[in-house]
């Protein structure tokens, strides 16, 4: 492969011991809650490139739920992700890798050639009107122009929203107005699974209805024959060359408070939140989290595999690993297609050093066992992660065994898109991470877990997962907040940041996700995380996926309700779900007896993989109507497949 891609491999480099690392752990993270804003003001001027430095490190706390990182300070979040790396000597290093669908299809971009690309396109923004603090919503897929207008936006002070492109015209009209964006960024196409699928007719009908769109940039994917409304739409590469769009754009010095980005994210009703993230406080803190976890380097093949349209994406394929001068990667494509060993000849034929992917795609990989990856050679691997829902022991074996031959760590990381950056990762040594989600709270993270009456839990004991301190990567508001903020976050316990997830303290400064809390089933006063019921439920032997939910009970308050997709060659008998029943007690002890479980086909997924749960409640509950916004739903048909279910299996 071309050198640009070439890094060198430190697997093989001594490690000191869980020990010695455990102690510099516990060193740091006390350092950091005793003083937090001298370990802030440290990480910011130490990691990010500041225009002027600020005034004061933190202004305002949880009691006024008014923060604000880093005020009087000045930056620019592309700069500090483009220019900085030329100016060491990176001008000629891989910044950004880009695999199509087809094999054949593949794009690096060296840092120059990102910052000319991005500078261009920041131009045309400009061209177009768009100064600071205007809105620009981005509909694209996988591919290097997605990046490329982040970064642009980014460059001159726009606000971008990226959209994921799988959302339906409805979700997209909603999420366009909402914001008011101005410019409108898609393609004339998006490649899945070897079809053609046009994107532009998608968005035509909503931009058509939203009347603060003033132009529509539509990159070419494909040769296929789309409509263009004269004088709104136009096409990228004609945009990009023409005469008068200069190669450089000067960087706006932005605030640090100012908003970078908008990033929609769907509450447990369906109904989606526009969550506003800062430039200082982001960037400090994504850039923090990439040294802290994984260690990033110049020498780092990166591949996050979420999409960019999520804040997974955001944080881990764009701004952090630019941010710390690694090399990005990005596939177009679907992890099984053309064949399921796709995932590992794409690590083999680019020497990624680090892999980071979602529960979902461990389990689609599985089905086809170990033996695809065992063909490739992954040797530049030194790093695994996982993200976007608790991993179980299961999967998280397969992924250190199969994968990382029982010697990578494999990191299960917990976060969301209201924190910015990751939370919580079994940091401190390989030998101490493990199956089961053993996390501690990156330095600077004052976590803890609180009963509902806001005592703070013993070991062992399961409660609400809340932080305690402001970090600098927090949301900065909700989109048209009324009150919004304080509801969902601070209405729970005074002057304390309740995440919305459950867990329970296992030891000192040890955390074990448990579920959400609207995932917490309570059985005659007794709290079971749904993803501990799921895990053992896929453990057993017959089960390949499974999905649990609570469902009321007049005896017991509620009781389990089970959704499972059964393995290959295993027959759907009434005598294996009386075993499965029988597993799940037995397993988890009398608390989980008189549990329901359903045969499934499929679960109700996202396009990104999730499960939607809320869904399956209101399935489980004989509730067939109102589903709500399902436009994230990967195959509606699905709901119907599931009611169906249902009424065969209710007594």
């Amino acid at each position: 492969m071309n050198n640009l891609m070439k890094k060198k491999n430190n697997q093989e480099s001594s490690s000191p011991s869980s020990d010695s690392c455990l102690s510099k752990y516990k060193k740091v993270y006390d350092l950091s809650l005793e003083n937090p804003e001298a370990f802030w003001a440290e990480r910011a001027e130490t990691l990010v490139s500041w225009a002027r430095k600020w005034d004061e490190v933190l202004q305002g706390d949880f009691n006024r739920r008014e923060v604000s990182w880093f005020s009087g300070g000045r930056l620019n979040v592309s700069s500090n992700c483009l220019d900085r790396h030329l100016e060491k000597g990176c001008r000629n290093q891989a910044a950004l890798i880009w695999q199509g669908e087809n094999d054949d299809e593949v794009k690096v971009y060296t840092y120059q050639m990102l910052l000319t690309e991005t500078c261009r396109f920041a131009n045309v923004l400009k061209d177009k009107g768009i100064k600071k603090g205007d809105c620009v919503s981005i509909y694209l897929p996988m591919i290097p122009e997605l990046v490329i207008a982040m970064l642009a936006c980014a460059r001159i002070g726009a606000v971008h929203s990226v959209i994921f492109c799988g959302f339906s015209s409805t979700a997209l009209k909603n999420r366009i107005k909402d914001c008011g964006s101005k410019v409108f960024v898609t393609a004339d196409t998006v490649a899945r699974g070897g079809r053609i699928i046009p994107l532009k007719p998608n968005a035509d009908g909503p931009l058509d209805e939203c009347q603060s769109i003033r132009n529509c940039i539509v990159v070419r994917r494909s040769e296929k024959e789309i409509s263009m409304v004269p004088g709104r739409d136009s096409w990228w590469h004609e945009e990009m060359a023409r005469e008068g769009i200069g190669r450089y754009c000067e960087p706006v010095e932005m605030d640090a408070g100012d908003t970078l980005f908008m990033l929609y994210t769907s509450g447990s009703t369906g109904k989606p939140k526009g969550v506003l993230h800062s430039c200082g406080g982001y960037l400090t803190y994504v850039l923090h989290t990439c040294r802290t976890v994984f260690h990033f380097s110049e020498n780092d093949i990166h591949w996050c595999t979420a999409d960019i349209g999520w804040i997974t994406g955001h944080s881990y394929s764009v701004y952090g690993p630019l941010g710390a001068g690694a090399t990005i990667l990005i596939y177009e494509g679907l992890p099984l297609y053309p064949e399921p060993d796709r995932y590992w000849r794409i690590v083999e034929k680019f020497g990624v050093t680090v892999l980071y992917t979602a529960p979902a795609a461990i389990r689609a990989l599985m089905h086809f066992g170990a033996g695809l990856a065992g063909r490739y050679d992954l040797s530049s691997l030194r790093f695994l992660g996982s993200v976007g829902e608790p991993i179980n022991p299961g999967e998280w074996n397969w992924y250190f065994k199969e994968i990382g031959h029982s010697k990578l760590p494999v990191i299960d990381t917990w976060w969301q898109t209201e924190t910015g950056g990751i939370m919580l990762a079994p940091l401190v040594h390989p030998e101490l991470c493990g199956p089961g989600g053993c996390s501690r709270p990156l330095p600077g993270i004052d976590a803890a877990v609180f009963t509902e009456s806001g005592r703070e839990t013993v070991p062992g004991e399961s409660g609400r997962l809340v932080i305690r301190k402001p970090w600098p990567g927090m949301l900065k508001a909700v989109l048209g907040d009324g009150g919004r903020v304080q509801k969902m976050y601070f209405s729970s316990y005074p002057g304390v940041y309740d995440t919305g997830d459950s867990a329970r303290r296992s030891g000192e400064n040890v955390f074990q996700i448990t579920g959400r809390l609207d995932d917490v089933i309570i059985i005659s006063g007794h709290r079971l995380g749904t993803a501990e019921i799921e895990s053992v439920l896929t453990a057993h032997r017959s089960v390949a996926e499974a999905a649990v939910v609570g469902i009321a009970d007049s005896l017991k308050g509620q009781k389990i309700y089970a959704f499972v997709t059964v393995g290959k060659n295993v027959e759907q008998t009434p005598g294996l779900l009386g075993e499965l029943r029988q597993y799940v007690q037995e397993t988890i002890g009398p608390i989980a007896t008189h549990s329901t479980i359903q045969y499934v086909s499929a679960l109700p997924k996202t396009r990104s993989g999730k499960i939607m749960r809320r869904l399956l409640r209101k399935i489980a509950s004989n509730d067939f109507h109102h589903f709500g916004d399902i436009s994230t739903l990967a195959d509606p048909s699905v709901i119907t497949d599931l009611i169906e279910g249902k009424k065969r299996s209710s007594p």
